[in-house]
């Protein structure tokens, strides 16, 4: 099956340079541009991409605002945010708009396309720079209870569920966590199903989120 890819960046350069590497791939075919937030969310309600690969910073609305428009209209949306630097302050933003992962403009070709591939199958794409930068975000927070609500949730959660779900927000996949845990590839994957149906959660990014506003991951 072809994935079909949105590319948003306000940079003509940026987005055919994108273009060139992603359509060299035999699965991946870039169906669309736009130059700017407003623009994406006009074409994704067009185009229907699998994949849309968001610039942060642009003029009009940025990458944060059109996520949220995007996948408060089709929570079935996933959205790759691109951005220049790993430190960028609208990393969380981004995340808890619902973007389902999240890439530097430096990567490599293999792991472009190698983004478009996991966060097209549903999973969380979370560099370990990034992974890094969400648990040293939360670090500065003053440490407080999770919401009554979050704090509810968590408690459906089995021992083991929860251990898979520290794992997750860690940036492990689910054939990493299969190896630390010992057990099979397939069971891990129940366990996320489970996890995110027990939290009302509806991918792994949302997890990982999830499991620093719950205190579950603490800098360590």
């Amino acid at each position: 099956m072809t994935i079909r890819v949105l590319i948003v960046d306000d940079q003509a350069m940026v987005r055919e340079g994108f273009s060139v590497l992603l359509n060299a791939m035999p699965d991946i075919e870039v169906i669309g541009e736009a130059v700017n937030g407003r623009e994406a969310v006009a074409q994704v309600t067009a185009l229907r991409p699998d994949v849309v690969l968001m610039d942060i910073r642009m003029p009009e609305m940025n990458g944060i605002e059109a996520t949220r428009e995007i996948v408060a209209a089709d929570a079935d949306a996933k959205v790759l945010v691109l951005t220049t630097f790993d430190l960028d302050e609208y990393v969380y933003q981004a995340l808890r708009a619902g973007a389902s992962g999240f890439l530097l403009k430096d990567a490599s070709a293999r792991q472009l396309a190698d983004g478009v591939h996991v966060v097209a199958a549903g999973e969380a794409l979370l560099a370990p720079t990034v992974t890094r930068r969400l648990i040293t975000e939360f670090s500065r927070i003053p440490a407080a209870s999770p919401r009554p609500p979050a704090m509810a949730r968590i408690g459906e959660l089995t021992e083991r569920e929860t251990e898979v779900l520290v794992l997750i927000a860690q940036g492990l996949s689910n054939a990493e966590i299969a190896s630390h845990l010992v057990v099979a590839e397939s069971t891990i994957k129940t366990h996320v199903s489970r996890i995110l149906v027990k939290l009302g959660l509806r991918d792994r990014t949302q997890a990982a989120v999830f499991a620093y506003e719950a205190r579950l991951v603490t800098p360590g």
